[in-house]
């Protein structure tokens, strides 16, 4: 559909208003019939714009839709992605207040840590494995605001590709010291393995996704930066969150990381 400025702003709010209520709303695609990939990051934008405006912090991006079964069933080849902000990191091992959240899953992901600027306007795979100074386990709590998680592309990528909250863990890793396509992940909830799977189930490789982020944020104008998080995709699963409950990942080579919610 055409990018009508009053169609983008009444979106961005409903979902606005759906995360401050609790009270989920339908999918914007019945509600916006039309609504295509290019409006649906508009109301993205518009939404990340007034966040910052009111004294969030960006602190990096995250990569969506990296399974191919996950693509599948949306009807989509492609990923999608959503920004990171200062105040949806919890530190391992602390509550994480489960009403803050919406109708949240859990995640298991390597996360990376950029230590210079990925602002190529066509980066290759070199100039990503050169750009990353860190991996660490991590933990993304995703979250929508579309009613039980009734979701296409342009809803989730309207909705800041479904994200919510992440914890990573406290122990990096240099790229050097882990094999990322072969790592496995189990990931269990007070002991009981609910998830499992591996790097390979990530685009092919966790750095597949870095990759495509860092050419699609290049082409858009918001390229990668140095001290940014990147929340590469999943390697297994989501989970549906029980409150009371801790949920931890193990990944070869990276080590673990729990979260524990209220």
């Amino acid at each position: 559909m055409r990018l009508d400025p009053k169609t983008i702003a009444e979106a961005a709010k409903l979902l606005r208003d759906a995360e401050a209520s609790g009270e989920w709303i339908a999918p914007l695609r019945e509600t916006f019939p039309g609504l295509d990939a290019d409006a649906a990051y508009a109301i993205q934008k518009l939404n990340t714009d007034l966040r910052l405006q009111r004294g969030a912090r960006l602190v990096g991006a995250k990569i969506g839709l990296t399974s191919p079964a996950v693509q599948k069933q949306l009807g989509v080849d492609t990923p999608d992605y959503g920004v990171l902000f200062d105040d949806m990191g919890y530190a391992e091992g602390l509550p994480i207040p489960v009403a803050k959240l919406q109708q949240p899953k859990v995640e298991a992901e390597v996360a990376f840590v950029l230590r210079r600027d990925l602002d190529l306007p066509n980066p290759t795979i070199v100039d990503v494995i050169g750009a990353i100074d860190y991996a660490l386990p991590a933990l993304e709590i995703v979250g929508s605001r579309i009613g039980g998680w009734n979701i296409r592309l342009v809803d989730t990528v309207a909705d800041n590709a479904s994200s919510s909250a992440w914890v990573v863990g406290a122990s990096p890793k240099k790229l050097g010291e882990l094999d990322l396509r072969a790592c496995a992940m189990t990931m269990s909830c007070d002991g009981e393995v609910v998830s499992t799977g591996t790097g390979a189930a990530c685009l092919g490789h966790p750095l597949n996704a870095v990759l495509w982020l860092a050419r699609t944020m290049a082409r858009v104008g918001a390229p990668l930066r140095a001290g940014q998080l990147v929340l590469s995709g999943a390697l297994g699963p989501m989970v549906a969150v029980e409150a009371g409950k801790t949920y931890t990942a193990h990944i070869d080579g990276l080590g673990s990381v729990s979260a524990v919610f209220e």
